[in-house]
């Protein structure tokens, strides 16, 4: 029996979870609702599916709720979606506040649903194959990584609607809502951050929130690293990670790998002969795990989205969970409220538990 996928929030990222979910083995579109009924009705005719015009009915159509709504209604959306039994998928970052974050969390595993937070970035081959290589010991002790996410967004663009570029209702700027898909694969990869030190500004658009960003992070491995957010940047770059052991290094751009160099004497070292993998990765094996692959689907938009959906659905069917679970997506928040936090006390250290 095919999994019915209900929509929630019909604006701008809704059409790559609807395009996605049309190759999904296991599971479909099946119903879309949004508080403007002119938007619900378009999604409709588009996707060829019912709209509802009341959440209830809504949920009684579907099995799991897609939350697509604004980031600072993400936990209110999910725990109504919970309480009506239904599994829950919500897109990043998880909500804006940690006591809203938690507060989902906590309902969907005290009501038994299964509970996933959009971060398709970890279902990249290569980003999943560079994860391998910095736990396993491949290219030595960690000394550093960093991430630099140095997009370019209009004033139009946060203009665009009201929630964008707040406080309340995006949760803050360049690093929640861009920038927050990098920062939870560089502590993936990097096993966990311990304490940040930042600078954040607003300097070329007119929002409450930060447009730019530099944090210095220490891991809880004690290696170090840098981040860098920004929706300044014309004309925008694909977002990058540099990760240095002590026998190479690996940089990624836009889920890609450009450099892929260990020491030669180096290259054989054991695998997982000088770290601890915590997580295996995903059994969605499609394509050739290759570091220097080219034509990688899994480094495009909307492939992996569809790859997130396609282990939500087998997490439902094998009673497991999902990939990345909602608890796991706390992570990448506490690092950005932490990091707010350190700039708005002029850059003082902020540990984290």
């Amino acid at each position: 029996m095919s999994l019915r996928f209900g929509l929630v929030g019909c604006g701008a990222i809704h059409k790559t979870h609807c395009d996605a979910l049309q190759n999904v083995e296991g599971g479909h579109l099946a119903a879309v609702y949004d508080i403007e009924p002119e938007r619900a009705a378009t999604a409709s005719e588009k996707y060829g599916v019912p709209a509802f015009e009341n959440f209830e009915e809504f949920s009684a159509n579907v099995d799991v709720v897609d939350i697509c709504v604004p980031s600072g209604t993400h936990a209110e959306v999910g725990i109504a979606a919970a309480k009506l039994g239904k599994h829950v998928i919500v897109e990043k970052p998880i909500d804006t506040t940690y006591e809203k974050a938690l507060a989902l969390v906590e309902a969907c595993e005290r009501l038994g649903v299964k509970l996933a937070c959009i971060s398709q970035h970890r279902f990249s081959n290569q980003v999943r194959r560079l994860r391998e290589a910095a736990l396993g010991g491949e290219i030595g002790t960690l000394l550093a990584g960093d991430a630099y996410i140095k997009w370019h967004r209009t004033q139009e663009y946060y203009d665009s609607g009201d929630w964008r570029g707040t406080w309340e209702q995006d949760g803050g700027g360049c690093l929640i809502n861009q920038g927050v898909h990098y920062i939870d694969m560089l502590q993936w990869i990097m096993g966990g951050v311990k304490s940040v030190q930042a600078i954040c500004r607003t300097v070329a658009h007119k929002i409450e929130v930060e447009d730019i960003a530099n944090v210095l992070v220490e891991f809880r491995n004690g290696a170090i690293g840098v981040i860098q957010g920004s929706t300044c940047f014309y004309p925008g770059f694909a977002e990058r990670l540099e990760i240095h052991g002590k026998y190479g290094s690996v940089v990624l751009e836009g889920d890609r790998t450009r450099v892929w160099k260990v020491e030669p004497e180096k290259v054989n070292l054991g695998k997982y002969g000088a770290g601890v993998m915590s997580q295996p990765t995903p059994n969605l094996q499609t394509y050739q795990l290759d570091p220097y692959v080219t034509d990688d689907l899994t480094a495009t938009w909307g492939e992996q989205h569809r790859l997130q959906l396609q282990d939500f659905v087998l997490a439902v069917s094998e009673d497991r969970d999902p990939f990345l679970t909602g608890r796991m997506a706390l992570e990448p928040l506490k690092i950005i409220l932490a990091v707010y936090q350190s700039s708005q006390n002029q850059g003082t250290k902020v540990h984290l538990s």
